[in-house]
């Protein structure tokens, strides 16, 4: 291997460099559309940290915001738990 490595011409490390920075551009856009459609960038999930003992140190804006926010969550986790179901449910039956 070390042969093969002197073999090559002078500057061949800078296409390595850009195959690596290639593929990070690449990676970091995958994950950045994976948290895209994930909700990850969701601005109103900091509300979720919220439970009933917080009422009196919120305004009721925020605090009805933050009820609404948790109902809007648990339903969309409820849909995701059935869809996952689901597709267990769907994989068992192949078998």
């Amino acid at each position: 291997m070390q042969k093969f490595m002197q073999s090559l011409p002078d500057g061949w490390t800078i296409y390595l460099w850009l195959v690596a920075a290639a593929a990070m551009i690449i990676a970091a856009i995958f994950f950045i559309r994976w948290a895209y459609h994930h909700g990850q960038f969701d601005e109103d999930i900091k509300y979720l940290v919220f439970d009933e003992r917080d009422k009196e140190k919120m305004t009721p804006e925020d605090y009805a915001k933050s009820r609404e926010v948790l109902k809007d969550q648990m339903e969309k986790r409820e849909a995701e738990l059935k869809a996952a179901a689901e597709r267990r449910a769907a994989k068992h039956e192949k078998r």
